[in-house]
């Protein structure tokens, strides 16, 4: 019985409760992909994904952490001579701003485990 009422606290958490988080750090770059590194944010910032865009030439990303007054902030970043447009799309979470995964990314599951923890829970009340 503790067992799961301890998964249903746990799934029952936002993201980013428990704690300090980890995010993906990834310089700009102008390629669609940005895999990057992980890095350790500070407990006022939160992972953020930022999109650059420039009048005739393709868009930019970069990753890390940033201050919360940060997020949704469009700033002006120079990159290869340009200057880009680039706003910061926080999210909140440990390792929230990697690439999603095919299967639909890192809280896919969430809402089936949350029912299941339910049921558990009734299962040993009943």
């Amino acid at each position: 019985m503790v067992l799961g009422w301890l998964l249903l606290l746990v799934m029952a958490l936002p993201p980013g409760t428990t704690g300090a988080k980890d995010c993906v750090f990834c310089e700009i770059t102008d390629s669609s992909s940005c895999p990057g590194t992980h890095m350790h944010c500070g407990d006022d910032e939160d992972c953020y994904t930022g999109h650059g865009v420039a009048p005739g030439v393709g868009p930019i990303i970069n990753k890390g952490c940033v201050q919360t007054t940060s997020c949704g902030k469009e700033q002006p970043v120079s990159y290869m001579g340009v200057t880009y447009s680039l706003v910061t799309n926080c999210c909140y979470g440990q390792l929230c701003n990697e690439a999603p995964s095919p299967t639909g990314g890192r809280t896919a599951g969430a809402p089936t485990s949350l029912a299941l923890g339910t049921l558990l829970l009734l299962r040993h009340l009943l």
